[in-house]
């Protein structure tokens, strides 16, 4: 228990202090929201890798698709690397750099606003985050309560309250900043931590090949008849495991607090390197959880499913372990909940107060004024995130991972391919984005509250989240056909940002004259 607290009160003492040495960084709205966009590979890399995995692949995730999928769920791992990170990069990244830089938005109901000339369509996006980013900061909470309970025997409660105080006093401090660095040294102990973590629970069995041997043995005849499925390289059932690769690979895409990591993106070489780094961290944090869920089964004799649910899989793993690696994996999550915490509540309030509030409630606000705001929105935004998190545990509302799909298929849904569309075509029109809003909040509004009008395989938010975002894809197109074309002025106006003339060494580009 001594090395447990020691470890815990390190962790929080460097964070604090990240906070308290970054405030002299805050000068402007500017730099407590993008750090000023001159923040470089490394920092964005991290930001990107620790904001995208939480407590919830950590605990939730992997222990409810390694249960359902053995060993293949490892493949939601590599998705989130390839397409999750390196596409997203390559794809959004250096555009959504120059667009947004060139319109001056910092968040991305912004982008919306000035992209499709539409002051509605950024007040309406800047309602959808701030609504549906509650349920994805509660499960992060609800991913703590059974380590905290199996490491410590202490109060969810009491472990909410800390966690919400610490990340709203250095995100508050030191703005994007500050959250950056910290994202920097959690993902150094996030990517120390699962292989330790792995390593340790292949050990249990004798190694890889001793693993794969007793999960072989795993049988199920709920889920397949089949020997040796849940070791075998697709799974029991291949096409839900691609439904949760897309949501949650292809959904960061839409997802505002990962695209505004563009947003800060210093330089070229900046783009290069964090491709490779955020990709590589993939790599390792998502696949190293999902391949460790995919073991869940073989420890099946130390819980119960049906009683205790999926969230008590990665714990009861993780209750095999010494003090010291029980120590290091409560600071992984920690570090992984925090960081993806801190990266929601500044989006959050930083588009409720620039998005909303500046323009409309009030009329006149001065920078002084936005920046006290945000600062404000932030406590707000944790303390009712706090609450609920404590009321969805205590009552047994959802499932960490259907806490999850609601918010990522509504916001992913509602922006992916706006935003995609947004930063590459110029004929998507103001009429197409709000036909994607609506139709995607309404999938996922109906998914909550009435979920049996829905087919089966639309049932689970998770289904239908991946079904708002390719459904997306095809409305925006669909809809901007039939309906009044964008002004021709303002949309070369935006394109005409990538056409800037840009003087690069000659060994990325040849001279004409040489």
């Amino acid at each position: 228990m001594l090395v447990k607290i020691v470890m815990l009160v390190v962790f929080f003492a460097v964070t604090a202090g990240v906070g308290l040495y970054a405030r002299k960084r805050v000068k402007d709205v500017g730099s407590f929201v993008l750090g000023g966009r001159s923040i470089g590979p490394w920092l964005t890399a991290f930001a990107y890798g620790t904001s995208y995995f939480s407590a919830v692949v950590f605990i939730g995730y992997a222990g409810q698709f390694g249960w359902r999928f053995g060993i293949s769920a490892t493949w939601i791992g590599l998705g989130n690397a390839l397409i999750g990170s390196l596409m997203a990069w390559v794809i959004l990244g250096r555009r959504t750099r120059i667009m947004t830089r060139h319109l001056e938005s910092t968040t991305m109901p912004a982008f919306f606003g000035k992209r499709f000339d539409s002051p509605g369509l950024k007040i309406c996006a800047s309602l959808i985050i701030f609504i549906f980013l509650v349920p994805y900061t509660a499960s992060l909470y609800n991913g703590l309560s059974r380590l905290f309970a199996m490491a410590f025997e202490v109060d969810f409660a009491v472990c909410i309250a800390v966690m919400a105080f610490l990340t709203a006093v250095y995100v508050i401090a030191g703005g994007y900043f500050a959250t950056a660095i910290n994202d920097f040294i959690q993902g150094i102990i996030m990517l120390i931590g699962i292989v330790a973590v792995v390593w340790a629970m292949l050990n249990i069995h004798g190694g890889m090949a001793g693993s794969l041997d007793a999960l072989a043995r795993v049988t199920d005849g709920a889920v397949s008849d089949t020997p040796g499925i849940f070791a075998s390289f697709f799974g029991p059932d291949p096409a839900s495991l691609l439904g949760v690769i897309l949501l949650t690979s292809l959904g960061t895409w839409g997802l505002p607090q990962m695209v505004q990591k563009f947003y800060s993106i210093e330089s070229e070489k900046s783009v290069d390197k964090g491709t490779v780094i955020s990709t590589l961290f993939a790599v390792v944090v998502s696949g190293g959880c999902y391949f460790l869920g995919g073991f869940g089964r073989i420890f099946s004799d130390r819980f119960d499913v049906a009683a205790d649910g999926y969230d008590a899989i990665i714990p009861a793993i993780l209750s095999e372990f010494s003090p010291a690696l029980i120590g290091l994996v409560v600071v992984l999550v920690l570090s992984a909940s925090m960081s993806t915490l801190s990266a929601l509540v500044m989006t959050s309030a930083s588009t409720l107060t620039l998005d909303f509030l500046k323009g409309t409630v009030a009329k006149k606000m001065n920078e002084k004024s936005q920046l006290s705001s945000i600062r404000i929105l932030i406590a707000v935004f944790v303390v009712i995130s706090a609450a609920i998190a404590i009321m969805q545990y205590k009552n047994g509302i959802l499932f960490i991972a259907q806490l999850m799909g609601i918010s990522w298929g509504a916001l992913a849904g509602s922006f992916l391919a706006p935003f995609l569309y947004g930063l590459y075509w110029k004929g998507a029109t103001r009429a197409s984005v709000w036909a994607c809003f609506i139709f995607s909040v309404a999938v996922m509004t109906l998914n909550i509250a009435a979920k049996g009008i829905f087919p089966a395989v639309l049932q689970s938010p998770i289904n239908a989240g991946a079904f708002c975002m390719l459904a997306g894809l095809v409305i925006v197109p669909a809809v901007s056909l039939f309906t009044k074309a964008p002004s021709a002025g303002h949309v070369n106006d935006c394109f005409g940002a990538y056409e800037a003339q840009v003087t690069v060494p000659a060994k990325r580009a040849l001279s004409p004259d040489k």
